[in-house]
């Protein structure tokens, strides 16, 4: 990777726990001055102290995503106190784990405020402050989920989808304008965050990422190298997200049939949910009596380290060249083989 100039200004929201919190480290290690921006004070004091060993400069902001004044008032806090943002990271989100039908009409509202329309508050904040410069990155952090609804999680896929759009359309506008400002998507697979324990969950079992399941560290390099190589309209990490969304693309009926079949077993462990297990869709999961949860969930010993398929992605023109190479190569032999 190329090294970026110090002391950038970076926002993240989500920042207490999870993807956020991972990717709170990386930009840390690079030098940077990360504002946080979360609602449970557990979570963000313990993304301030990783973030301050590593050396950095770290500003938690309290902010609820769903309320667009709060978001507001949080940039101009960011503003007033590390100067200029230069990159944001929208990646709060929440979710409830149950059928369609077993979820109420404020649940719903809930999770389509926080993890879509807190996506485009913070998008716009983003933007009143980056425009009158003509700079600025904005990752959104997507899904695979983003292309591709699963049952159990109606709510989730509903925003992953609408964030998809909205970016689209934003992008577009902003290359009309020829805007030095850059928005791009990271689409994730399944991580191994917290998230796992402390959405609303009305399943019989716990509930589970579907394999296989990454680290956030894999997630929080890839949305660095989103923020440091913005004129991708879009990174897949995972070989399962390409494997998912090619499928979806060519044999969608067929994709929703498997699904059907194995997304309901698929999405929970073999051990009963906990009735005690904390929720975060009205309050933080690290609220009163509640416990700062980091950035791994309880799947380590199932999840992956790295990603091939994001190197990949990463470098699709070496590998381009590289194929192109090997064809050519290739034609020559024949050639030679046909003369002989």
């Amino acid at each position: 990777m190329s090294t970026p100039a110090s002391g950038r200004v970076v926002v993240i929201t989500g920042a207490s726990g999870g993807i956020g919190r991972a990717v709170a480290r990386v930009f840390a290690a690079r030098g940077d001055k990360i504002a946080l921006l979360a609602r449970g004070k557990k979570g963000l004091d313990g993304s301030v102290r990783e973030v301050e060993d590593a050396g950095a400069i770290a500003v938690a902001v309290p902010t609820d995503v769903a309320d667009p004044d709060q978001v507001e008032a949080a940039a101009d806090a960011v503003e007033n106190t590390l100067g200029p943002i230069d990159i944001w990271i929208n990646v709060a989100f929440t979710s409830v784990f149950a059928p369609f039908t077993e979820i109420t009409a404020a649940e719903y509202k809930r999770v389509t405020e926080v993890s879509y329309l807190g996506y485009v508050y913070a998008t716009m904040a983003a933007l009143r402050r980056m425009r009158p410069r003509n700079r600025g990155t904005i990752v959104q952090v997507g899904s695979a989920l983003a292309y591709r609804g699963i049952p159990l999680q109606s709510a989730y896929c509903g925003a992953k989808h609408a964030i998809q759009g909205f970016n689209e359309a934003l992008r577009c506008e902003l290359l009309h304008d020829k805007s030095g400002i850059r928005v791009t998507m990271v689409q994730m697979p399944a991580v191994n965050t917290p998230q796992f324990s402390w959405v609303l969950n009305r399943l019989p079992r716990h509930a589970q990422p579907v394999p296989p399941i990454f680290q956030p560290e894999v997630a929080a390099r890839a949305v660095l190298y989103a923020a440091e190589h913005p004129r991708r309209r879009e990174y897949w990490v995972g070989a399962s997200t390409a494997a998912t969304l090619a499928a979806n693309a060519i044999a969608p009926g067929l994709l929703d049939r498997y699904l059907a079949a194995t997304g309901f077993s698929s999405q929970q462990t073999d051990q009963p949910r906990d009735r005690q297990q904390p929720s975060n869709l009205w309050h933080p999961a690290d609220g009163t009596g509640g416990r700062d949860f980091g950035a791994h969930g309880i799947f380590d010993d199932q999840a992956h380290p790295r990603s091939g398929q994001l190197w990949a992605s990463q470098h699709h023109g070496m590998l381009g060249a590289a194929a192109g190479a090997l064809a050519a190569g290739a034609a020559v032999l024949l050639t030679l083989r046909g003369r002989r």
